[in-house]
């Protein structure tokens, strides 16, 4: 079942229902009706045969004489229906104007086109830089478990390139967002900072320590310090004095 579209047409489908009820208690209202009083004890003896004039001398009560009686539904519901009828079929209304104003103004904003930030090679590079320093910190302290620093050091790659603008694209592999950001991204507005070739060193020993099953040891925390620091001195050529 689609919910979406149930939860987009129910008040429509809620006033429609109370226009029913509306409709069948308008024709089940009450409805004055008259009753025709029991005949008089003084009526006179009438022959087994009357004469015409015999029958014309009779009285008889006029019909609209009689008690009115009610039945069906009470005014007072049928008034409260229609009231309430009313007030849903405009909040029905409402909301069916609410969804198309506001799918008509999605549809705009998502075909303009979204203005892009040119960033330069400089600031990028700095805060990549700032992410490596992070990494290497992690690294240097020889409480944390090497296979936790390895991955914490490239999951902060992986942010500053989110945080630089570099699209993740579906089908991407582990080292694409981070290799994107270094080789940049025209099309992003992403300059290049460094050759994705130097990224290679850390991203084997990523992998080795996100997939490998044998243990992470020292020596991998010492690869990947290596491979961290060889990348920062070359940022720090783009990047510049801090």
């Amino acid at each position: 079942m689609d919910f979406g579209v149930l939860r987009r047409w129910w008040p429509v489908a809620a006033v429609a229902a109370l226009l029913a009820v509306a409709a069948f208690a308008a024709g089940h209202s009450a409805i004055g009706a008259s009753r025709i009083p029991p005949v008089s004890d003084t009526i006179p003896y009438v022959p087994d045969y009357p004469s015409p004039e015999a029958v014309r001398s009779i009285p008889v009560e006029p019909r609209d004489a009689g008690e009115a009686t009610s039945g069906g539904v009470p005014d007072w519901l049928l008034t409260a229906v229609l009231v309430l009828s009313g007030a849903a079929a405009l909040i029905a209304v409402g909301y069916v104007l609410w969804n198309v104003v506001r799918g008509a103004l999605r549809r705009t904003t998502r075909a303009a086109p979204a203005r892009r930030i040119r960033r330069t090679a400089e600031g990028t590079a700095r805060e990549v830089v700032a992410a490596l320093d992070a990494g290497l910190e992690e690294l240097d302290d020889r409480a944390t478990d090497p296979r936790t620093a390895v991955i914490a050091c490239w999951v902060r790659l992986e942010e500053a390139a989110e945080d630089a603008g570099v699209p993740r694209q579906t089908g991407d592999t582990p080292t694409d967002l981070v290799s994107r950001l270094l080789r940049g991204d025209p099309e992003a507005g992403i300059p290049a900072i460094a050759s994705a070739d130097v990224l290679d060193g850390f991203a084997h020993v990523y992998r080795e320590a996100r997939y490998a099953t044998r243990d992470v040891d020292e020596r991998t925390r010492d690869q990947a310090r290596a491979a961290l620091r060889r990348l920062r001195g070359e940022l720090t050529s783009v990047a510049g004095p801090a």
